[in-house]
C-alpha cells in the first residue's frame, strides 16, 4: 500500500475483553478519535513509532488515521493523550 492510498481494503477482526474495550473507548474519547477503528489505528501507529518505524503526516479525517502516518492530533496538542497523561 502506498502512502497516498487511503483505501481500507483489508479487514482485521479482533476480540476485546470488556475492560480492554473500556480502555480503548477512554483513549478514543480523550484523544477525540472519530471511531474505535481510528483509535485502534492510532494506537498501532504509536506502538510502531515507539519501536522505530517511520510515520507520515495526514489530514484530520477518520480515513487519515492510518497506522503508517501521523495523525492530525500530532503537533497541534489538542488531542495528544500522551502529552496530557504526564500533566495530570
Amino acid at each position: 500500500m502506498s502512502s497516498s492510498d487511503h483505501s481500507r481494503d483489508e479487514r482485521l477482526q479482533i476480540m476485546l475483553s470488556a475492560d480492554e474495550l473500556v480502555v480503548l473507548d477512554d483513549f478514543r474519547f480523550k484523544t477525540r478519535m472519530p471511531s474505535r477503528a481510528a483509535a485502534v489505528r492510532e494506537l498501532l501507529k504509536r506502538g510502531l513509532a515507539a519501536e522505530g518505524y517511520p510515520a507520515m503526516v495526514f489530514g484530520g479525517k477518520s480515513a487519515d488515521y492510518g497506522v503508517t502516518g501521523a495523525s492530525p492530533s500530532d503537533g497541534n496538542g489538542k488531542a495528544d493523550g500522551a502529552s496530557k497523561a504526564g500533566g495530570k
